[in-house]
């Protein structure tokens, strides 16, 4: 069996004041070959191609492959579509899968989490009207490999389960935790059933108190407590899972909005990003609160910020819904767009244990999933860094999580 090449076309290409360099990949296989691929084996590979990556110095376009196969053994040409991270975050997902994982015919998907072992995936859809008490929003369930379990795991108005526009999830001891509007509900993660519901009021710290609590996002502490965004009353909300007694942690018009919140995995720090002015912030256990990033007069690098999540060395990740972007900022405050392009990018996650980056694209109703980079320093310099570093490979196994659950 002769030795298959990669071949790789590099081209120098100018965008926004400097210099990039374009690759172009393109798998083929010899012309009688093309057209004799296993009926149906494409259609994992169907997605559109909507986006358009870029990372540091280097834009990578067009996920075109260019390889060439001389064998007596048979091996089909594949096309695969460039995805709308598929580039940056691995062509190969951390999981025994052969692209990156796309979930369609969702609606209007909100959140995507993973439980803390990465071996189930949760994606929310708000179907509607995100304000609306309609009862119909539903919940879809993936396995460890980004399979479809169940599109409508967990649907509002089938059996006892009251689900009317699913936000922010957290998974947490196997209790599926979602904000619904003035609720936060619980639901078992093996069946679905529900199991608690906590209202959530607007109580005497409230900035607002004249509309009810909205809550968009949720996130552990890994140590027995949620926090939520309530993004309508400019409020974080602090609820013990032992007693589900919830108090304000803070109330204060400056949070403009806080739309996704997480706990960072280092520090025990709550993250929060706001919808209305593009601003993160940082606050601690007590209600500290410490402005991290706004945007200035002459630049701004935020608009409309939804999602919030950490990777397990602590560097944040966190989507811009209308400027189509995801930005990494590392744990020295440097920030990177690591994606572009993207339509309506939501409430992204992280799976830790995995290293995968979780998207929801409300606009389009799909979701997808991808493998992260490792940092340089992730590894000990002995160790030799792997493809699987990359993202292109499955990660070796791990016998425990790589931090307190996501979200």
């Amino acid at each position: 069996m002769r030795k298959s090449t990669l071949r790789i076309a590099r081209h120098g290409v100018r965008g926004k004041g400097q210099e990039h360099e374009l690759l172009a990949f393109r798998l083929v296989h010899p012309a009688p070959l093309a057209s004799r691929h296993s009926p149906g084996f494409l259609d994992r590979f169907s997605a559109p191609p909507l986006g358009c990556i870029r990372s540091s110095f280097t834009h990578y376009d067009s996920l075109l492959i260019e390889r060439f196969t001389q064998s007596s053994h048979y091996r089909p040409a594949i096309m695969i579509p460039r995805g709308l991270l598929a580039i940056l975050f691995g062509l190969v997902t951390s999981s025994p899968v052969l692209a990156q994982i796309t979930v369609k015919d969702l609606a209007s998907p909100y959140s995507f989490v993973s439980d803390a072992t990465g071996k189930e995936y949760f994606i929310s859809s708000v179907n509607g009207d995100p304000d609306a008490r309609d009862n119909n929003g539903f919940i879809t369930k993936l396995d460890a490999n980004g399979k479809l379990i169940n599109l409508k795991f967990i649907q509002g108005g089938i059996g006892d389960v009251t689900l009317h526009a699913p936000k922010g999830m957290a998974s947490v001891d196997r209790v599926l935790y979602v904000a619904d509007l003035d609720m936060l509900r619980g639901f078992e993660a093996s069946t679905g059933k529900p199991v608690l519901t906590i209202h959530i009021l607007p109580a005497s710290g409230s900035s607002n108190r004249a509309f009810p609590a909205h809550i968009s996002d949720v996130a552990f502490d890994g140590k027995g407590v949620l926090y939520c965004s309530d993004q309508l009353n400019n409020t974080i909300y602090r609820v013990d899972l032992t007693t589900q007694r919830v108090t304000v942690l803070l109330s204060d018009k400056i949070l403009a909005g806080p739309s996704g919140i997480a706990v960072h995995p280092k520090t025990g720090q709550i993250m929060v990003v706001s919808w209305d002015k593009g601003k993160i912030f940082e606050i601690s256990p007590e209600g500290g609160l410490t402005e991290v990033f706004s945007n200035g007069f002459f630049s701004a690098r935020f608009q409309n910020l939804r999602g919030i999540d950490f990777d397990r060395w602590g560097n944040m990740y966190t989507s811009d819904f209308t400027t189509g972007k995801v930005w990494r900022m590392t744990r020295d405050k440097r920030f990177q767009v690591i994606a572009e392009y993207l339509p309506s990018p939501g409430d992204l996650g992280i799976d830790r244990t995995n290293n995968l980056i979780l998207v929801p694209y409300q606009m389009v109703d799909a979701a997808e999933m991808n493998g992260l980079e490792t940092p340089s320093d992730g590894k000990p310099k002995k160790e030799k860094r792997t493809l699987a570093d990359y993202g292109f490979i499955p990660p070796p196994p791990k016998t425990e999580p790589g931090g307190p659950t996501t979200k």
